[in-house]
């Protein structure tokens, strides 16, 4: 073998020995780099993320019920402070007015709900759906002319009025008792046009629990 021969031998040699160190070098710094992570540390590291993540909205809804919770009983004691007086009981027992619930008032010798008083019947319903517990009894009353006995059956037929109208509204059955109590119970009882319109009016009132 000529001495050129074996020179580019040797060269060779170192070459092919110098690319296998790199690759070992490599392969042993790919290894060892941290931030390289097999896929069982990726799919650990996923798991635990959402594991996290499903706690903190467990945490985060609990948060808001007992806000919720906190809102609803301070809203019904609000409620239980607009009570005002016992009355004289109803069909169902004692009843208390509120300041939350407002009247509607009745054309001369009608029943049917006027535009104004529409609205107020849709404010009454609000209050009803956001106290979902709470029972009222519609009073119907008239002015003191006609008779008794023609009185107390418009006061009913004013009361129903009411009554039908709230259920239109979503309002369940069960939560609405009628009575009527014709010109028995007049607000003013001066004989005027004034205070007949006064008189001509349904009342909502809360029964007791």
């Amino acid at each position: 073998m000529s001495r050129k021969s074996f020179n580019f031998m040797i060269i060779a040699l170192c070459v092919g020995l110098a690319m296998l160190l790199a690759s070992g070098c490599a392969k042993k710094m790919v290894k060892q780099d941290p931030s390289m992570k097999s896929a069982e540390e990726l799919a650990a590291e996923k798991e635990r993320a959402a594991k996290l993540e499903a706690e903190q909205k467990e945490r985060e809804l609990a948060r808001l019920r007992e806000e919720e919770a906190k809102r609803r009983e301070q809203e019904q004691k609000e409620f239980e402070k607009s009570l005002a007086a016992k009355k004289t009981p109803g069909i169902e027992g004692e009843v208390y007015e509120s300041k939350l619930f407002k009247r509607i008032h009745f054309d001369f010798d009608r029943y049917e709900i006027q535009g104004t008083d529409a609205q107020i019947l849709k404010e009454n319903a609000a209050v009803l759906m956001k106290f979902p517990t709470v029972k009222i009894q519609i009073e119907g009353h008239c002015d003191a002319r006609g008779t008794n006995e023609y009185n107390l059956a418009l006061g009913e037929r004013r009361a129903n009025s009411a009554k039908r109208y709230l259920l239109s509204l979503g309002i369940a059955a069960g939560r609405i008792s009628i009575i009527s109590y014709g010109e028995e119970r007049p607000l003013e009882i001066a004989q005027s046009d004034e205070a007949w319109a006064k008189n001509r009016r349904a009342d909502f009132l809360v029964l007791s629990k």
